[in-house]
């Protein structure tokens, strides 16, 4: 059976669980600059690369293994890649293009590796290509005084977007997912991407897309309502479609609300644990952000949840009890 029939037959059945942040597991290492270094090219690398986090893969895999294996643990049928920032647009400020093909696919084998450890017959678990939103919008001009002016065009961040896809592909995803989407225009790039990506190889794995909706008037940063959002992207065939990061469970619900009922998609949640704190710090504990997340069981608003940032495999494990529940 193919991965894409596969699970659409298990979400007829069961909500999955999707993991946690993962850069909120990266923070407990403290880890410091030799450790994004740790390969011979990377010892005498002109620019500072502390912090990005996707380099770990590579240069730390240990580390980035174990937090899989952590999620795995708690109860997560999901895993996604440590590849957020692994497109040439986002890896310039490390000055690292060069080393996207193999960030995406080092990830993808790490997960892959740790979804084989745990997967059996009635638990099967799958890895998800994480695509991230770049550090530029394709529909916004970052110059007040030029509203015309784009940091990066679309034919620009379709090509980056896949070459990212080819990489995970190759290491092993069996989803990808379009997350953490503020502008709809670099999603459509990155829809199309992944598109010319399947033809040329020959291969259609399921899409996921998810948005963040960035404000108190309930819109994504390029302006689109949930529903709106929802219907531009509706002529792809995706798995799913749903809303990530920005927000808290109890403040997310709301849009979940806005879709529920007009998609002939499944839906996903990963909200953030809680909003920030005045340290940029998420302070809602795993118990009580399962008791948020529940009415979104209750309401059969969600097919697939998860974490974003500040959750843990404590937060994905109350998640899963709750499931199972």
């Amino acid at each position: 059976m193919k991965k894409k029939e596969q699970l659409q037959e298990i979400l007829k059945k069961r909500v999955l669980i999707l993991d946690g942040a993962m850069g909120t597991m990266i923070q407990r290492h403290k880890l410091e600059e030799e450790d994004f270094r740790d390969q011979p090219k990377l010892k005498n690398h002109p620019k500072s690369l502390k912090g990005n986090n996707d380099l770990l893969s590579i240069t730390r895999p240990e580390i980035i293994k174990d937090i899989h294996r952590k999620y795995f643990e708690a109860g997560a049928d999901l895993a996604e890649t440590n590849t957020f920032s692994s497109t040439t647009i986002a890896q310039a400020d490390y000055g690292l293009e060069d080393w996207v093909y193999e960030l995406n696919y080092q990830s993808a084998k790490l997960a892959k590796e740790a979804a084989e450890e745990f997967s059996t017959p009635e638990k099967p678990r799958f890895v998800v290509g994480s695509i991230g939103p770049t550090n530029r919008t394709a529909s916004l001009s970052p110059d007040v005084n030029n509203p015309a002016f784009r940091a990066v065009t679309f034919d620009e961040l379709r090509i980056a977007y896949k070459q990212q896809a080819e990489a995970l592909i190759d290491g092993g995803a069996d989803i990808l997912m379009v997350e953490t989407v503020f502008d709809t225009l670099n999603a459509k790039a990155a829809l199309f991407a992944i598109q010319q990506a399947y033809e040329e190889k020959g291969v259609e794995l399921p899409i996921m897309v998810s948005g963040t909706i960035t404000d108190a008037s309930g819109r994504t940063l390029s302006g689109q309502t949930p529903e709106a959002f929802l219907v531009s992207i509706s002529h792809m065939p995706l798995l799913s479609v749903g809303f990530n990061c920005a927000l808290g469970p109890v403040q997310l619900k709301p849009h979940l609300q806005a879709i529920n009922g007009k998609s002939n998609f499944f839906v996903s949640a990963h909200p953030n644990a809680g909003l920030p704190n005045e340290f940029g710090e998420y302070d809602l504990d795993p118990v009580t952000m399962a008791q948020q997340v529940k009415p979104y069981i209750d309401d059969g608003l969600v097919n697939i949840l998860g974490g974003c940032c500040g959750t843990t495999p404590e937060h994905i494990r109350e998640m899963a009890k709750l499931l199972k529940a």
